[in-house]
């Protein structure tokens, strides 16, 4: 995993902490939700690169 693409995940996991969190201080389910997809979506990514960096 280049150290680009770690960066670019970290900031795509840590806006969507920040949505979900912002989310549930205003009482807002659709940006918390979408915070959480971020995340989800971030982890995937990560896993994805793990992945192909174990078989290179």
């Amino acid at each position: 995993m280049s150290g680009e693409d770690k960066i670019s995940n970290k900031i795509d996991e840590l806006a969507g902490k920040g949505k979900e969190t912002a989310g549930r201080a205003t009482d807002d389910p659709d940006l918390e939700a979408e915070g959480k997809s971020e995340q989800a979506k971030s982890n995937l990514k990560q896993a994805g690169e793990k992945v192909k960096d174990a078989f290179t």
